[in-house]
């Protein structure tokens, strides 16, 4: 934890689900908290975990580089909705992203899960992933990890909270982590006003963080790590 931060809430390591009450909290709070964690993904094909080692996020009506910045829309009615569940969305209408909805209902702000280390199910993330080279990169970027996880707009507004085991969404805590572990900056492909928010978390030295790109203006196709991914 930093410094001045809200309370993360107490959690037990390993096994133990976050609660509502983690995803509660001003979502600079929350981002940080995450890495470590374990994001679990439930199909009728299997189970997949996926440790997060980064993120970034998007503080809704005042953060420039928001999907919510101008308001709630249908699109993004999700990051408006009560803290702990799932805000998905297409992008450059090839790929999904995966966030996490924060703060109190009503204020829209979320977490986007950028990269992880699959700790279960890579077998899966291989089929799915077929191009990768080697299993740290399956889900090494925001696009790259939707699609190894099978995360489309069917998990949009899951709660990630829930502790059914048959829960397609769910979250573990993770073990404390020293400070040293986690480095910040600015966000990857955001432009404008919010690109130089030190918004972006994640693991030092870990293989599998992506690659920091600033924001260029689209002229060709996007790789599966590029573009403007913002929540």
């Amino acid at each position: 934890m930093i410094a001045g931060r809200d309370r993360k809430p107490s959690t037990t390591s390993g096994d133990a689900h976050l609660p509502r009450a983690f995803f509660d909290r001003p979502v600079l709070d929350v981002a940080p908290d995450l890495l470590g964690c374990v994001l679990v993904r439930t199909t009728t094909k299997g189970r997949m975990r996926l440790r997060i080692t980064e993120v970034e996020a998007y503080a809704g009506e005042a953060d420039p580089g928001s999907h919510a910045y101008r308001g709630r829309t249908e699109r993004n009615a999700s990051m408006f909705g009560p803290p702990g569940h799932a805000y998905v969305y297409f992008i450059y209408g090839m790929w999904f992203s995966l966030n996490l909805v924060c703060g109190p209902e009503g204020k829209a702000s979320g977490v986007l899960i950028r990269a992880g280390e699959v700790l279960e199910g890579a077998e899966l993330a291989r089929q799915r992933r077929p191009k990768a080279r080697r299993d740290l990169e399956l889900a090494k970027g925001p696009a790259r990890l939707a699609t190894a996880l099978a995360v489309d707009r069917e998990l949009n507004g899951t709660d990630v909270c829930s502790h059914e085991d048959s829960a397609p969404l769910s979250i573990l805590a993770g073990h404390d982590l020293d400070p040293g572990a986690m480095k910040s900056g600015p966000r990857t492909g955001v432009g404008g006003d919010g690109s130089h928010y030190p918004w972006r978390f994640w693991l030092a030295d870990d293989p599998t963080v992506s690659p920091y790109r600033p924001h260029k203006p689209r002229n060709r196709r996007p790789s599966l790590d590029a573009g403007r991914s913002t929540a």
